[in-house]
């Protein structure tokens, strides 16, 4: 069986679990929730972070931040996972979905201005596979109509935007506030975990009370106030020093990790680029503003019948090939409170889209093998 994904350990996780362990400060905010943290202001350049339980955790710390309020509106794309849509629902907000662009699945940066509105409080884009957003367009549109930017960058760690000036900058640096994933499906991992990025400096008090379950417990530990109570909203949202123990091994191995990804992705797009081209898929697109961080390898279908051919007769040579996202405009639960506009590109990616196996462990075998199976099915 060659497996969509394994988790990869390199080998130092339990160590530094230990190490947590014998410190005797095992809840969160310790010793490697400070190292984690620092690695991502000091390596990225971001301006500062926090450690959340999971990037659902960090979304919702931005809904909180920007202070979403009922029927205020958040523009974000229907093709992406429930969680960047939920951390909003929850503080009572309007979802507008967007399109997903022609020649990829991330978000129609020229459909959103027209999506507008006087409500409209956000813009989440969705950097999908990683690959970046055109962040020229979205900043300015963010600055033209003073409307919070949020980067949903689950996907993207390690993954850069360039500027029509040249100039190449980390993505989960534009928006006022961007969230980063370590599932254990994601390049870097922790099991469950995530990241705040705060870039506007006007949020980084409250977003340290909001992660502290509404005290100024950290101000405390400073020796900023005497004593630390109640202030604000807030929850948990901070993860244990076992989860900073186990990613901090992972970030250490962070440029060893994206080298073998990339390798593997290489691969594939130089094997199957002239089979897709004859049976009319289509490979990844990776647009000359983005760099590439090897988060997934997906390929385009033709329709949802040639899709669903390839993952049965690729599940039948046990090599596990899976789809994606559902547009989450026609979920069950949000199909009655949409506002009725096709979608048609976010339909195609949700019933056309398919991922392989990508991962640090495959081998070279195992990559071939999945090529070989790939392109010896008849159509």
């Amino acid at each position: 069986m060659i497996p969509f994904n394994k988790p990869y350990l390199t080998g130092k996780e339990t160590t530094y679990i230990q190490e947590a362990v014998d410190s005797g400060h095992l809840c969160g905010n310790g010793i490697f929730t400070k190292k984690c943290q620092s690695f991502f202001e000091q390596k990225y350049n971001f301006n500062k972070c926090l450690l959340t339980s999971s990037c659902t955790d960090a979304l919702e710390m931005a809904s909180i931040l920007i202070n979403i309020q009922p029927d205020d509106e958040v523009i974000m794309p229907s093709y992406t996972f429930v969680s960047t849509a939920n951390a909003f629902i929850l503080r009572g907000a309007k979802i507008i979905f967007c399109d997903s662009r022609e020649d990829h699945p991330g978000i129609d940066e020229d459909l959103i201005e027209n999506l507008i509105t006087p409500k409209t409080k956000a813009i989440i884009i969705v950097h999908y596979a990683g690959v970046a957003t055109d962040m020229d367009k979205i900043n300015s549109i963010s600055e033209k109509h003073n409307i919070f930017l949020i980067e949903d960058a689950a996907q993207a760690i390690d993954n850069y935007f360039i500027s029509s000036d040249g100039s190449k900058k980390t993505l989960g640096s534009f928006g006022h506030l961007s969230a980063f994933s370590f599932h254990e499906s994601k390049n870097i991992i922790a099991g469950e975990g995530g990241l705040l990025v705060i870039n506007d400096k006007t949020f980084e008090h409250r977003a340290e009370i909001i992660w502290e379950k509404g005290t100024n417990r950290s101000s405390f530990y400073r020796g900023e106030v005497d004593k630390y109570g109640w202030v604000d909203v807030g929850s948990s949202f901070l993860p244990s020093e076992l989860t900073a123990a186990f990613l901090w091994a992972q970030l250490e191995n962070i440029d060893v990790i994206q080298k073998k990804r990339l390798e593997t992705w290489d691969i594939y797009y130089k094997e199957l680029k002239n089979w897709a081209l004859t049976n009319g898929l289509k490979l990844p697109f990776i647009p000359t503003y983005s760099t590439n961080n090897a988060h997934m390898f997906y390929l385009i279908c033709k329709n949802v019948d040639q899709r669903n051919h390839i993952i049965k007769s690729m599940k039948q040579k046990n090599i596990d090939v899976v789809f994606h996202y559902q547009s989450l405009e026609k979920s069950k639960f949000y199909e009655n409170k949409h506002d009725g506009r096709e979608l048609l590109q976010s339909e195609k990616y949700t019933n056309c889209l398919i991922r392989l196996p990508l991962f640090y462990t495959i081998s070279k075998e195992e990559i071939y093998s999945v090529i070989s199976n790939l392109t010896l099915i008849q159509f």
